[in-house]
């Protein structure tokens, strides 16, 4: 009887810690929605009313009523174009090689070490990287193409565990079936595995791209420009992205260019939740499509 009477004491007293912890739990979580959402609508205040078709179109100026994002806007979606080429391809096959091909031994698991750790280095290491390796070393310059490898390899890793996961995913009955009747494992991982994996495989793709655009330390190591007034015409050109046009506007003393800095940042944020939305649809899609 007083096993029993201890056990129930035991078991309140966890009910209640698990309480009180969800509740701190809940206050943390609502408090940093509330600052995030304040943050959200004093940027919207401060730079709604500064977008227009002539701020997207405009070169950078000296005059912030005259200023705009043109060749931020080209130069992100050309460095995200490189980054995009360099990284989804790799990450894919290397993600199939190991969780498929690769024997189950000490330098995989070392090399799945190593690449899940590069996955939360600061992006600022990548950046120092790039600067020794493709602009030194490989003499490529302070170009698109620098840039699109330096973001490629900062979100490698994370495309090459969206892979694995997303093949893990996949219940072992399909791959046993496709051997039966005779499948190579080749035949098995492209016509079964990576159809399956697709939804998953996109939506870390995507995820991972949503990281990038988002990205100044590195490209600033690499030598991105903080003003100018052309569009690059090729990948070995200089170029400038959203997130330096913002901070060289930021860095002024003048408020109007703080109000062009909080619409650039609008439409930068426009475009990361345009692309997490387009990883939900492509998610959503290929799981109703995909029957097991």
């Amino acid at each position: 009887m007083a096993k029993i009477k201890t056990r129930d004491a035991y078991l309140k007293r966890r009910k209640i810690k698990d309480f009180a912890f969800s509740c701190v739990a809940l206050l943390l979580l609502f408090f940093s929605l509330c600052t995030l959402l304040a943050l959200l609508i004093d940027m919207a205040i401060t730079g709604a009313p500064r977008i227009s078709y002539e701020f997207v179109t405009n070169f950078p100026s000296r005059h912030a009523d005259k200023a705009g994002i043109l060749s931020a806007w080209v130069g992100t979606l050309s460095v995200m174009m490189v980054t995009a080429l360099c990284a989804i391809p790799l990450g894919i096959a290397a993600g199939a090689y190991l969780e498929e091909y690769a024997p189950k031994n000490g330098l995989t698991a070392f090399i799945e070490l190593n690449i899940v750790n590069l996955a939360g280095i600061p992006s600022i290491t990548f950046g120092l990287m790039a600067l020794g390796l493709f602009v030194y070393r490989f003499g490529l310059g302070q170009s698109i193409l620098t840039a699109g490898l330096t973001l490629g390899l900062l979100v490698l890793p994370i495309v090459i565990v969206s892979t694995r996961e997303a093949l893990r995913t996949i219940p072992s009955h399909i791959r046993e079936a496709a051997f039966a009747v005779g499948a190579t494992k080749w035949q098995v991982v492209q016509h079964h595995l990576l159809p399956y994996s697709t939804g998953g495989i996109l939506t870390g793709v995507i995820i991972s791209l949503s990281r990038a655009i988002g990205e100044t330390a590195p490209l600033i190591t690499v030598g991105a420009l903080t003003f100018i007034a052309f569009l690059p015409s090729g990948p070995m050109d200089p170029f400038t992205v959203m997130p330096i046009q913002m901070f060289n506007w930021i860095s002024r003393p003048q408020a109007d260019f703080h109000v062009n800095a909080a619409a650039t940042g609008l439409i930068l944020l426009g475009m990361t939740l345009a692309m997490n939305a387009v990883a939900i649809y492509i998610r959503h899609r290929f799981r109703k499509r995909v029957r097991w």
